[in-house]
């Protein structure tokens, strides 16, 4: 603290310091000879520091805030130790950004749009930065609103963010108000200090401050003591490093208002190339720095050299020199010191470059934000155009989303980015979801291969949020399994519970694990690798776009997700894939409007998924064939139709191109316009199949397929390497047809060739699709037939009488029933039992073996014979309804069974509200009818059966009048008679009877109608798609099944297990195509995706929100210019004034002149253009 030595006074009450003389000691009250020759006060010259008596903490009285810090300090104190003060002892956090809000006169007034600017603006960017705001830190002016601002944002804010706006108070200690309660040589913890007059402006201390810094000069009563240390202050915290130690700490000091002292404040401060945003018209500096602004820009100057020197006046014309003295002279009132004013402003204004003007009036307190930002990558640009030193101003510009300054300002071309100065932003951009600096950074020198490793990939699992969804589920598997947090092992369990048995795991390869072995295996191995070292995180990621776009999947980040996507290949089978990912997470989430977004961004991915197939179907049809029976590699050796199945996409299924495909699947070598009518007379008379009715590809044709693609499928592997160049794009598209078909029809039999004609045609006939599927529709009524047979006329008793031969075949048929379903298990069993349980058709085979299975145990005895045929008879109404599958295919009757599957649905809800009625009315009609039944059975028909068919009509009159035959003696009731009605509530009975059947037959049954009508709308305006999309899974089964049908299915099954089993041969499924010709493909792919994309975005533009923009954005621009012309029309309207002024002037001059005798005039004087023709007339 200072204390004043020196009393200097004119009138003897007062000294220069603004204390009395009584607050002087007797050494400074005493006249040594110094204070006679003395005329001007100095701190450092007329006071003495001694230690401070005033530090702590503080509470405002009935204020209700958390304690503040405060310390009385010496203006010349070293920043170095306060700035430790205030991060070490304190807790403050270290900042981000320092902005410094410098005003005049605490006693101005504050204009409407200044405080809007600073609650809405300046407020919002500290919060989203982490930055400390110096204020004045009293009751007063700029420091009050700024104060009430901070207030009003950590009431709204949540908890987590409070600490990120810090404000800090910086205010001379000869000013505060009650300051004497501060006053504590031990310190203060904490002082109570009252504050009066809360409604006004005062010199109080602002309780909205959680730091007060009090500087003492040794004055009191006046402003300004404090300049000297908050510019020292500034100037330290903007040489420090942030809390990654990478950039320096950037400082903006803030102008409003402002008084003629503030221009010195303000030059002192450019000199050390601090930014300054001034706040254009809220106050008259500020407007006078607008105006220097407003002049043509200066000579360029080193900032180095020349600036922190001073101005060199000599090189200022006198003509600059004399319109700024113009400027000072009308913004600032100004006495003696004019020239020294003058002498800040030049200086100033060779600065320039380093001020913002904001026009708040103008743009808007939203914008405030954006213009902070751009004067601070202005200034730091200015000093250095090293990537690294405008680190800081790119985490600000990600931090509020404001992509478009990034681009103006930083990714201009003038600065070169290199990875290590983006790789911190761009796990920021990611974290915080922002997918436009993603892609800025992607496209400015940001290798994804060299960013996303596993262990960075592992860190971005450990970001998610502990309210999203993804972040549950993988907590829930880390408690399951006891693994690290954030690690790949969870993560992979995780897509695999989401993506089911329909690709192979995922992260495999780099754990050391084989996709096929068991999980607990799996367990073990990765918890033994989690306890080393962990090699693998250090590996860069394989496919690193297909990782971050599942990691943006499972946090439902649409944009992010889409952009991720527009940058991994194989687009077809990634927007199945999160398509499948996001309708499985929805069903997890229990929020709606999260629910919807997924199931919305689900459908948009099939969209996408439909568009580039379109596009590629489009261009060409034999290479979209490939994409769709191609496995992955990154997406676990999944092809994009099993990824489909899987995802339910059912509009991507009833695209033509996929159809054409499975049509090509079903007919097989047949043409696919053959008639039905053909392919059964074929069936039943097999010799046909030699003639021409029907018709097969040419086997010239055939030949030369075979002849061409063999080369291409043996090479197929090999298109990926350095001879891949060789292959044009024309002859790589015009092969790719070729190279399918022969893995369909010419691979599956590559020895037809050499076989004779008969066996060539006859295998061509049976083994496609098409002709197993007719074999067991009809042997399948053959089936029913003879069932229907052995039921109604052929069912002997038990043995030794039975069972009969038809029976016996019966008994074999099924068998061979069983065989097949044996086999499909088989087929499922490297997909687990789960996916073969899953189907309702298979539940539906089950349950009918089951039956039969039941029933012949139970035919087998006399004792339970009947109960045996009663379940052979249910049994065959089970095989029956199984026909519905087979005509699935029909495009007919196809969507109508899907309608009949969802009607039924309906008709559970149905049932449910009927039951409450029927219990309702049933037991209270038996109470009121009967005083006494015991019988049980008699009592459920009463109450359940009898209130079932009155909806129908049977309504038994006689007996509620009680006509009908029946005694009162319980003896007989007990034995079994009927007993007779209680007449008593008859009428009461009646009323109910009414009630009931008034709402189950006309509610209840006009419910189930509408239900029905909606189901059927519904269903049947997309019944094409319905069709198509299960008409996959009937070709699939039969593409899949033996030739033969049951019972022959026999001979295919011994067959198969002799050369599976014996001859040790693997299955093929032809529905795939091996990995290879990743690169070409894809490439392919991708050029289709930017096609959409391309489409897409014209579109966009051409629409009528787009143009409304642009519209918008041109009127803005119209109104601006407007008033820019607003204003020279103003300004030329005071030209004309005073021009007109000033030719009276000259006009009456010359008047007088002419008049008057001083001046005798050669020729008369000159008249206006037309004035002499005037004074003729």
């Amino acid at each position: 603290t200072h204390m004043c030595l020196c009393f200097l006074g004119s009138n003897g009450a007062l000294c220069q310091c603004g204390s009395v003389r009584d607050k002087h000691d007797s050494v400074a009250t005493g006249d040594f000879f110094g204070a006679a020759i003395m005329t001007q006060w100095n701190s450092q010259q007329h006071s003495s520091e001694c230690p401070t008596d005033a530090y702590g903490e503080l509470h405002f009285a009935g204020s209700g805030h958390r304690h503040s810090h405060f310390l009385r300090l010496s203006c010349d104190t070293p920043p170095e130790l306060v700035y430790t003060l205030m991060t070490s002892h304190w807790g403050l956090p270290s900042p981000n950004l320092v902005v410094s809000v410098v005003a005049g006169d605490g006693h101005e007034k504050i204009k409407p749009w200044v405080k809007d600017v600073l609650r809405n603006g300046l407020v919002r960017a500290a919060q989203s930065t982490g930055a400390w705001i110096l204020t004045g830190g009293l009751r007063e002016g700029i420091a009050r609103c700024v104060g009430e601002a901070v207030r009003d944002h950590n009431a709204a804010a949540p908890a987590s963010s409070q600490k990120k706006v810090i404000a800090v108070g910086l205010a001379p200690w000869g000013l505060v108000h009650n300051r004497q309660q501060l006053v504590n040589p031990q310190g203060s913890f904490p002082a109570r200090y009252y504050v009066q007059n809360t409604t006004r402006d005062s010199c109080c201390l602002d309780n909205n401050c959680q730091a007060f810094l009090l500087v003492d000069d040794g004055t009191v009563g006046r402003r300004g003591g404090e300049t000297t240390f908050r510019a020292s202050l500034e100037d330290y915290i903007s040489h420090l490093r942030t809390g990654s130690g990478s950039i320096e700490i950037p400082v903006l000091c803030m102008l409003t208002s402002g008084d003629c002292s503030m221009l010195e404040r303000l030059d002192a401060s450019l000199r050390k190339a601090t930014p300054w945003l001034v706040l254009a018209g809220s106050g008259p500096v500020a407007d006078l720095v607008c105006e220097l602004q407003n002049i043509l820009p200066p000579a360029t100057l080193s900032p180095t050299s020349g600036v922190e020197e001073g101005v060199d006046h000599g090189s200022v014309s006198a003509e600059l020199r004399d319109l700024i003295r113009d400027k000072v002279r009308r913004y600032v009132p100004t006495g003696t010191e004019l020239e020294k004013l003058v002498d800040h402003a030049l200086s100033i204004y060779q600065t320039i470059d380093l001020i913002t003007v904001f026009h708040g009036n103008q743009e808007g307190s939203d914008d405030f934000d954006t213009v902070l930002l751009k004067a601070l990558v202005s200034a730091s640009k200015r000093i250095s155009s090293e990537a690294s030193e405008c680190t800081e101003e790119l985490k600000l510009a990600v931090a509020w989303n404001r992509v478009d300054i990034a681009k103006a300002e930083l990714f201009n071309g003038d600065i070169q980015w290199k990875y290590n100065d983006l790789e911190d932003s761009m796990t920021d951009a990611l974290i915080n979801d922002k997918p436009q600096f993603v892609r800025l950074f992607c496209e400015n020198g940001l290798n994804i291969l060299d960013y996303l490793t596993y262990q960075r990939l592992e860190s971005l699992y450990c970001s998610l949020s502990d309210t999203s969804l993804a972040y549950s589920l993988l907590h829930k598997r880390l408690t399951e399994r006891q693994l690290l947090a954030g690690s790949v092992p969870p993560v992979s369990r995780l897509l695999w519970d989401l993506l089911g048995d329909v690709c192979q795991p995922f992260y495999y390869g780099p754990l050391g694990l084989d996709p096929f072995t068991s999980t607990r295996k799996s367990l073990k191995h990765i918890n033994k690798l989690l306890k080393s070292e962990c090699s693998y995180r250090s590996q860069r990621c394989l496919s690193p776009w297909a990782a971050l776009f599942i990691w943006a999947v499972l946090q439902n980040r649409s944009e992010m997700a889409i952009y991720f996507w527009e940058m991994t290949g194989e687009s077809v089978l990634s927007a199945l894939g999160g398509c499948k990912m996001l309708r499985e997470l929805s069903k997890f989430e229990s929020e709606t409007e999260s629910k919807v977004a997924m199931k919305e961004l689900a459908q948009t991915f099939e969209n996408l998924a439909h568009d580039v197939f379109a596009e590629c179907y489009q261009n060409t049809e034999g290479r979209s064939f490939t994409l769709l029976i191609k496995k992955s590699p990154v997406w676990g050796n999944v092809t994009a139709l099993q990824m489909a199945i899987a995802a339910d996409a059912r509009l991507f299924f009833s695209h033509d191109g996929v159809q054409a495909l499975l049509s090509q699947i079903w007919w097989g070598d047949m043409e696919r316009s053959t008639e039905v009518w053909k392919l059964i007379v074929t069936f039943f008379l097999p010799p046909l199949v030699f003639t021409d009715i029907i018709t097969f590809r040419s086997v010239e044709q055939e030949e030369e397929v075979k002849a061409e693609t063999a080369p291409h499928a043996k090479d197929y592997d090999s298109m990926d390497r350095n001879d891949a160049t060789a292959y044009s794009l024309a002859n790589i598209i015009q092969n790719s047809c070729r190279i399918l078909l022969y893995f369909f029809f010419a691979g599956s039999s590559s020895n037809d060739s050499k076989r004779p004609f008969l066996v060539s045609r006859w295998r061509r006939f049976w083994f496609a699709p098409v002709t197993s599927f007719l074999g067991n529709v009809l042997m399948y009524f053959l089936f029913l037939l003879l069932f229907a047979y052995v039921l109604l006329v052929d069912f002997k008793p038990p043995p030794p009488q039975g069972p009969a031969p038809s029976e016996i075949a019966l008994y074999f048929w099924v068998f061979t029933l069983v065989c097949e379903e044996i086999r499909q298990v088989g087929y499922y069993h490297t997909k687990r039992m789960k996916n073969y349980i899953q189907d309702v058709w298979n539940k539906c085979d089950l349950t009918a073996i089951l039956l039969f299975i039941i029933a012949l145990c139970c035919r087998m005895f006399h004792w339970s014979y009947d109960f045996g045929r009663s379940v052979m008879a249910i049994d065959f109404m089970v095989f029956t309804l199984r026909l519905i599958h087979i005509f699935a295919v029909h495009r007919q009757l196809g969507p109508k069974i899907i309608i009949v599957g969802k009607m039924v649905k309906d008709v559970f809800f149905f049932l449910f509200f009927l039951a409450i009625w029927l219990m309702a009315h049933g037991v209270a009609n038996q109470a009121l009818l009967y005083s006494y039944d015991p019988r049980p059975h008699w009592i459920f028909r009463r109450v359940f059966y009898r209130p079932y068919l009155h909806i129908f009509g049977q309504i038994p009159i006689d007996e509620m009048d009680g006509k009908s035959k029946c005694t009162h003696n319980m003896t007989l009731i007990d034995a079994g008679a009927e007993p007779c009605l209680s007449t008593y509530a008859n009428w009461l009975v009646v009323i109910l009877l009414v009630v009931y059947l008034l709402f189950t037959n006309i509610v209840l049954v006009n419910l189930l109608i509408a239900m029905f009508s909606h189901t059927f709308s519904k269903v049947q305006e997309h019944s094409d798609t319905y069709w198509k999309f299960q008409r996959y899974n009937l070709i699939v089964e039969y593409h899949s099944r033996p030739c033969l049908a049951p019972p022959f299915i026999i001979i295919s099954h011994i067959h198969l297990f002799l050369k599976r089993y014996i001859r040790q041969i693997p299955s093929a499924y032809d529905f795939l195509l091996p990995i290879g010709g990743q690169s070409i493909l894809n490439t392919w792919e991708a050029i289709q995706k930017e096609n959409v994309l391309s489409a897409q975005n014209k579109r966009q533009r051409e629409s009528d929100t787009a143009r409304l923009q642009r519209t918008a954005i041109k009127v803005e621009s119209v109104i601006k210019q407007l008033g820019e012309i607003r204003d020279h029309d103003q300004r030329l309207r005071l030209l004309e004034a005073e021009l007109e002024f000033c030719c009276n002037s000259l006009s009456w001059m010359a008047d007088a002149l002419c008049q008057s005798d001083l001046i005798k005039a050669e020729s008369p004087r000159p008249l206006l253009k037309g004035e002499d023709t005037l004074i003729s007339t």
